[in-house]
């Protein structure tokens, strides 16, 4: 696993990436009664989104030229709408996690399953006419211009949507959490962490943290 995640110079991102092992495979872990009801808009968490937060994302994803709006929007917000219409449905605890943070924090975030990525990792804006497949029936996202988790063989995953090539399944037992959040609201991004280790904590799950480092500076988050 490697020790660190590398990120092309970026003014307006701060992320942070962490790895998770869980005591069995995903599909064989049973989510505690109390997870799946903090899928709920409703749920008394310990942090909550602003309005001024979202648009600080969107402008974050602008920076290399993406648009983030319509059906290309963070996923973050993707979540907000379908909890208040309908209902956030339950996939597997490394997904459930994943999502309950985001919704509440207002912060996209990547999982991707470790065991089917290919070392190394770096977080960059996707070059011009890239794009990657993901959901199960094929249809491809456009990431040009999108700050993007990349393995050696392309973009796995964005503040967006996940390549369908690295999501988890039921036979995941090590994942890779990024944590899309903005230099404005550093504060946001440190307690979205803190709590996102402690619920996968409470499933049984061991969480260690990655250094993002800047490729340009050599700072780390």
């Amino acid at each position: 696993m490697t020790s660190d995640v590398p990120v092309e110079e970026h003014p307006l991102l701060c992320a942070a990436a962490f790895a998770t092992i869980f005591p069995e495979p995903l599909g064989e872990i049973k989510s505690p009664p109390w997870l799946p009801a903090l899928l709920s808009v409703d749920a008394e968490v310990p942090m909550h989104c602003s309005d001024p937060l979202r648009a600080a994302i969107r402008t974050m994803l602008r920076h290399g030229g993406y648009k983030p709006t319509g059906r290309g929007k963070p996923a973050s917000e993707y979540l907000l709408r379908t909890a208040r219409e309908s209902a956030i449905r339950s996939i597997n605890v490394a997904v459930d996690v994943c999502n309950i943070v985001s919704l509440h924090s207002g912060l996209p975030i990547s999982v991707v399953d470790l065991d089917r990525t290919t070392p190394p990792y770096r977080i960059a804006i996707a070059r011009e006419d890239q794009q990657y497949v993901f959901n199960p029936s094929g249809q491809e996202i456009d990431v040009s211009g999108l700050v993007c988790l990349f393995d050696a063989l392309g973009a796995c995953g964005s503040p967006v949507k996940d390549a369908q090539r690295t999501k988890t399944a039921g036979t995941t037992r090590r994942t890779l959490s990024i944590v899309w959040g903005c230099t404005e609201f550093s504060g946001q991004l440190l307690q979205s962490v803190g709590w996102y280790q402690t619920l996968l904590s409470r499933c049984g799950a061991h969480c260690s943290t990655l250094p993002v480092r800047s490729e340009t500076r050599g700072d780390t988050v």
